[in-house]
């Protein structure tokens, strides 16, 4: 297995926007493409008050590139992301990191 990092950095202020979007259609959207959450997390305390965090498990990097790209031309998931950003964009940027377990890790 592999853990999928992302941090999403938003736009000052446009952070419950994002909240929304994955809560009401990026979540829905990634079950039709079974691409499967970890976890997600909001910054409580420390810098990054602006972030979105969370994990993506893939079985490998061949299926995420395979299911990321389908996801990522879904035309109901562009349409929706238009309309969610008709007032300006929502992430400034991106970063992720690709993770695998060590033997001794309580997640595997």
């Amino acid at each position: 297995m592999i853990y999928e990092l992302r941090v999403y950095h938003c736009v000052p202020g446009r952070l419950p926007d994002l909240i929304k979007r994955f809560d009401t259609i990026t979540l829905k959207l990634w079950e039709k493409h079974a691409i499967h959450q970890a976890g997600f997390w909001t910054t409580l305390v420390g810098p990054g008050n602006n972030d979105l965090t969370y994990f993506l498990k893939w079985e490998s990097l061949a299926e995420r590139e395979a299911k990321m790209a389908k996801f990522g031309t879904d035309p109901e998931w562009l349409s929706a992301r238009a309309e969610t950003e008709k007032n300006g964009p929502i992430v400034a940027s991106i970063s992720n990191q690709f993770l695998a377990p060590t033997s001794f890790s309580s997640v595997k």
